[in-house]
């Protein structure tokens, strides 16, 4: 009863801390169905719809408590791809969902776009497969409909992150002028039900489960001597029984049992003793003892299956060893072939503290962590030992290492990750004035040996090269170096196997450093910058790098444009922008000053924002430059159409004082817009007919064919024809129409242009949009003719007057 009681509150903490960030259910017990089982909404989470623009990325944490049964998860988005041709899309414009186990997943990093994309659709079948996702991650092409169950049978407790990507590769993080692509949105549910007893396990909490534990009553380690295990001595292992005593079952259904195993362990076994047939069965006489099978499986974290265990052995006829078991609670499932009985028999081997290995012949160091004062979210990891002082971060390997007599020796290193630092990355340096003579093995939870580890380094063609970093000028002969990414909150260890020991290290001086840091390599500075964000539930900070437009990948050291191919665009980008002399010399000719200034503006502004966002020079914010130069860019283009409108200097101050604000807003909210052109052409095309209107009605105050109208409706038909006859005569005489063609040829030409830009082809487009939108601008001005006199142009002639001056004609 106390242990419901404690576990009541346990839920209700859980529940209670996780409002805080999003809508929860209610906590509700949930009984009934196909049979008896009791299960409790532990949290959930509503995500709202969320846009995901090119190259963008959003990461959901959930947590998953030891008493979850299952994950729910149900998201919604307007992506519609073709599963046939999903293999044709590039991985940079491939929207993906990846899961993993302990911190974010970050696919492009770890080639997965090739190696583990599932190309079907996401279900709950997949899920089935899931394992040791804390080292890789399992993606998915995106859908419009997603909905999946993942159990306790499936996946283990812990952190768990969902990762969308909106395309992945080394330009994710590279700076661009431009973003576009199609823009995806989604939305979605996660919900996490649990057991309300730590004895109930399964989808629906309706599978019991043993808990094994070594109680003092139970603590056989003072008759070690009596089995057959190990030769080891009994201060080093603890060795226990089920306290329930024989345990009889068969047919079907396995017994499940779960043991946690509490600190770092040499060896957990397992065995069985005192098998013999239930009186049940062995009353047909049919079996013996001998011909029983206790098949045991074994798995960290959720239920094993014969189908999916970490380890396996008839423990009727062998003993179950799991060498360097993880830390945390592991599963047991034992199945039988008849029904008989047992008892139940583990060992845990741990050796004395600082010492490690089978033998304890090995060192071992606890790490202690000292923060750094700047930057922030950083630490430096040091050995507590009288060996050596602990002043610097660097410290020396030789007065740490194992002594042996053997040509191989290992030396352990333990350390803790704040679960918080998920979003950080750990870096391991051993520099050292000769040849490395060091393999470097990594694994969470446990010691790390030849047969299990999470993580390797041999030298800089020998690794796990998983989930790591290791880099040409990272590592080299004489230095290892490399990073974990995003590196899983909890214990690690990391063993240092030291060949050829004889050779040691009187003449090398090896330094080790281990460090957490927020972005790996500084970002490759100057190429750039560490930023920090925010996952999807506002629970936890991760840092990522954020590079300039020559650099991408996850430490800013790809480099996807040379230094040649930089000058080009950069040449490109900010010459072509000479173009503007074009308009901006006409409208000088023409003594049109407003317009002079502005398109001399226009193309200055733009030179300048291009030589800022390529990495020249920024006279001002970048901001401030991407902000005058799209304004001046959309103003220009309105001048130009109003400009063809033969009005007076106040109409034309007037509608640029209008477009002059529209525009400004344009420009502030979304300049990089391709909606704003379309806006522009149509503001300035409504500029151009509001001109045309002021100038039709200056120029006819009044019609003088109105009153013959009403007079005489076939004169007033003849008066509006010879009317538009005149307008259309006028507007031939208006402009050199050759020039006007080939203007909204140039336009056409400025359209497909943009139409066209891309991330990778952005310079030579733009470069050609900003050649031809000045080259229309310049034609468009120049086909515009003089004015001329009232007679040849203004507005239709005066009808009376020609019949009268006809008539008059006639009788003389």
């Amino acid at each position: 009863m106390g242990d419901n009681s404690i576990l009541n509150l346990c839920l209700f903490l859980t529940f209670v801390s996780t409002c805080f960030h999003a809508p929860c259910f209610s906590y509700e017990v949930r009984r009934g169905g196909g049979g008896p089982y009791n299960s409790v909404a532990v949290s959930s989470f509503s995500y709202p719809r969320t846009q995901l623009r090119p190259y963008d990325w959003r990461y959901i944490k959930v947590d998953l408590p030891p008493w979850f049964s299952s994950m729910s998860v149900s998201l919604e988005s307007d992506v519609d791809l073709d599963p046939g041709k999903i293999e044709n899309i590039p991985s940079s414009k491939l929207p993906i969902i990846c899961l993993r186990e302990g911190s974010p997943p970050l696919p492009d990093v770890y080639n997965i776009s090739l190696a583990g994309l599932v190309l079907e659709a996401i279900s709950n079948a997949p899920f089935a497969d899931i394992r040791g996702l804390q080292n890789v991650e399992l993606c998915y092409p995106m859908q419009q409909n997603m909905s999946v169950i993942v159990t306790n049978e499936q996946i283990s407790p812990g952190v768990w992150y969902w990762g969308l990507f909106n395309g992945i590769g080394p330009t994710r993080t590279q700076s661009k002028m431009i973003n576009r692509g199609p823009v995806y949105s989604f939305s979605g549910n996660i919900s996490v039900e649990g057991c309300t007893t730590p004895s109930m396990w399964g989808q629906y909490c309706n599978q019991t489960v043993d808990l094994l534990s070594c109680a003092d009553n139970y603590n056989l380690s003072e008759n070690l001597s009596d089995t057959k295990l190990f030769n080891q001595t009994a201060e080093n292992v603890i060795f226990c029984r089920n306290p329930n005593g024989n345990s009889c079952h068969g047919g079907l259904e396995p017994k499940i049992y779960s043991l946690d195993v509490m600190g770092i362990a040499e060896q957990l076994t397992i065995v069985a003793a005192n098998v013999k047939l239930n009186e049940t069965a062995s009353s047909n006489g049919t079996w013996n003892a001998s011909g029983i099978t206790l098949m045991c499986y074994a798995r960290h974290g959720a239920i094993p299956r014969a189908t999916l265990h970490d380890y396996s052995s008839n423990i009727s006829e062998e003993p179950l060893v799991i060498s360097s078991p993880k830390v945390g609670r592991w599963y047991f499932a034992v199945h039988m072939n008849v029904k008989a009985c047992y008892i139940l028999d583990w060992l845990v081997f741990e050796c004395p503290e600082g010492k490690a290995g089978f033998n304890c012949s090995w060192e071992r160091y606890m790490l202690q962590t000292v923060l750094r004062t700047n930057p922030y979210f950083e630490a430096d990891y040091v050995p507590v030992s009288e060996k050596i002082s602990s002043d610097s971060a660097n410290f020396p390997l030789e007065p740490l290492l194992s002594k042996g007599k053997l040509e191989v020796a290992w030396t352990y290193f333990l350390l803790d990750i704040p679960s918080g630092a998920a979003g950080g990355n750990l870096h391991i340096k051993l520099p050292s004035g000769a040849k490395t003579n060091f393999e470097i093995y990594a694994k969470y939870g446990g010691l790390p040996s030849l047969d299990s580890w999470d993580y390797y380094y041999a030298n800089t063609t020998s690794s796990s090269n998983i989930s790591m970093f290791p880099k040409p000028y990272y590592a080299d002969d004489q230095t290892a170096s490399f990073y974990i990414l995003y590196i899983r909150g909890g214990t690690w260890s990391f063993g240092l196997r030291q060949l050829n020991t004889s050779e040691t290290a009187s003449k090398n001086q090896t330094t080790v450093s281990i460090s957490l840091e927020r972005c790996p390599g500084r970002c490759s500075s100057p190429h750039g910058k560490c930023q920090s964000a925010m996952d999807a539930s506002g629970l936890i900070i991760y840092s990522y790098c954020s590079c300039d437009r020559d650099h991408g990948g996850f430490d800013c050291s790809i480099e996807i444009v040379s230094h040649k191919g930089h000058v080009w665009q950069s040449v490109a980008l900010i010459a072509s922008n000479v173009a503007a002399v074009l308009p901006a010399y006409w409208s000088l000719h023409q003594k049109a000053y407003a317009e002079w200034v502005l398109f001399m503006c226009s193309g200055v502004s733009s030179g300048l924002y291009h030589a800022c966002d390529v990495g020249t020079w920024c006279p001002l914010s970048f901001h401030v430059l991407q902000f005058m130069d799209f304004w001046l860019s959309f103003m220009a283009v309105v001048s130009t159409f109003v400009y063809l409108a033969d009005i007076d200097e106040a109409s034309k101050r007037t509608i640029h004082t209008i477009v002059a604000i529209i525009t400004a807003l344009m420009a502030a909210a979304g300049p990089t817009s391709s909606t704003n052109i379309a806006l522009v052409m149509a503001i300035g095309a409504l500029g151009l007919l509001t001109g045309w209107l002021i100038e039709f009605c200056t120029k006819n105050r009044s019609l003088p064919f109105a009153t013959e109208f009403r007079l005489n409706v076939l004169y007033g038909w003849q008066a509006v024809k010879g009317w538009l006859h005149n307008l259309v005569k006028t507007l031939l005489k208006r402009f050199r129409w050759g020039f006007v063609v080939a203007g909204f040829i140039a336009l056409a030409m400025a359209g497909i242009s943009w139409k066209l830009e891309t991330s990778e082809s952005y310079w030579i487009w733009h470069s050609m949009w900003h050649v031809s939108i000045y080259t229309s601008s310049f034609l468009f001005l120049y086909s515009k003719v003089d004015a001329v006199a009232d007679g040849e142009s203004g507005g239709p002639p005066d009808g009376n007057y020609e019949l009268t001056r006809q008539d008059s004609f006639s009788r003389g």
